[in-house]
């Protein structure tokens, strides 16, 4: 039976009428609204709508995309991302059109509903141990992602993403840094797992407890992998590559899943107003469980959260419960109280206000 969330003339942006392209709030509401698409793609194949019964498409044809394909994986079968084109009617003035994309692919978390719920579980594991880039639903939203940029550029594509579908957005997005490729990407309530610092009160307690763990990570860094290390160029550096790349990230103080990286963020700013932006640009690349990974002979990949850059938006609208602020309707909602911050490689630039939509 279809909820009211996900019935798009119940619970959708209503009022987007009319999409302004280079507004922050319209385009982190098209860009959730397609990742709801996603969710809602895969209830529909669950429930076996067919027709007039379906539900995801007034989602994506509300703001002129078409849906161009799926991507189902190839375990359970499940909808787990999509790939839209942004079809406008010829009516259209060009000019209103500047800052919309050509393509967006879009991909959603895990789904509390049994055909899909063992698998996504499983996806999350691998989140947590650090080994999503390994997983088979992985490589086929990267093959989506390398076909549409392939054929139109890097310019003319967005990524999104919600929850466990943000992180697979992200490293979608790292992997593309790589090849010299940087994709507008919209990443809605990423996970960040490390120790729930940011949830203390004591703000001196919150930032002695950051800066004896960023002095230690430092001082394994130059232990165990040599002052050699840090001094290469940004061309040589993959970290310090990666900062020319700019997600936007949106998270809620009230989502413990992903509000670490307010203080994560802010840390770093920290750090740089101190004098110590030489210890925290070392630690700010590893992890401590990496390093030891490192000492003991086994080479890993950097940990998914760890990013040099960021436009981090904060949902500063109380939220009533977890499941609110962890959601992705939120994100769409008139009149939030927001706070976003530009952060560019290791320092904050000077680009911070609080909006109110």
């Amino acid at each position: 039976m279809a909820s009211e969330r996900e019935d798009f003339s119940l619970s959708g942006p209503l009022h987007l009428t009319s999409v302004d392209w280079e507004s922050a709030h319209h385009r982190r509401s098209v860009a959730a609204s397609l990742v709801q698409a996603v969710y809602i793609l895969e209830r529909d194949r669950q429930e076996k709508r067919q027709d007039s019964q379906v539900l995801a498409p007034p989602w994506y044809e509300f703001f002129h995309f078409r849906l161009l394909r799926h991507l189902v994986d190839d375990v359970d079968h499940s909808i787990f991302g999509a790939v839209y084109e942004f079809k406008p009617p010829a009516s259209y003035c060009n000019d209103s059109l500047d800052g919309s994309p050509r393509y967006v692919i879009a991909f959603r978390g895990t789904l509390n509903k049994p055909d899909s719920l063992s698998r996504d579980l499983e996806l999350d594991l691998h989140l947590i141990q650090n080994g999503l880039h390994r997983t088979s639903r992985f490589e086929i939203a990267m093959q989506a992602v390398r076909n549409i940029v392939a054929s139109v550029g890097d310019s003319n594509v967005w990524l999104a993403g919600h929850s466990l579908g943000s992180a697979m957005a992200m490293l979608a997005g790292k992997t593309m840094v790589k090849n010299g490729m940087f994709i507008e990407s919209f990443l809605f309530n990423p996970p960040f797992f490390s120790a729930p610092i940011e949830r203390i009160k004591d703000k001196k307690v919150k930032h002695g407890i950051r800066f004896a763990s960023s002095v230690i990570t430092a001082g394994l860094t130059l232990a165990m992998k040599g002052n050699h290390n840090h001094r290469r160029n940004q061309a040589e550096d993959p970290f310090a590559a990666l900062s020319a790349w700019i997600p936007c990230l949106f998270v809620n103080p009230a989502d413990h899943i992903g509000s670490e990286y307010v203080g994560y963020f802010e840390h770093r700013k920290k750090m740089e107003e101190i004098g110590a932006g030489g210890i925290e640009r070392l630690a700010t690349q590893n992890t401590i469980g990496g390093l030891l990974m490192h000492a003991m002979g086994k080479e890993s990949e950097p940990p998914l959260h760890l990013i040099p850059s960021a436009s981090l938006t904060v949902n500063l609208t109380p939220s009533q419960e977890f499941k609110q602020a962890h959601g992705i309707h939120q994100w769409w909602q008139p009149d939030l109280q927001l706070q976003t911050k530009l952060y560019n490689s290791w320092k904050q630039l000077p680009a911070n206000r609080i909006q109110s939509d």
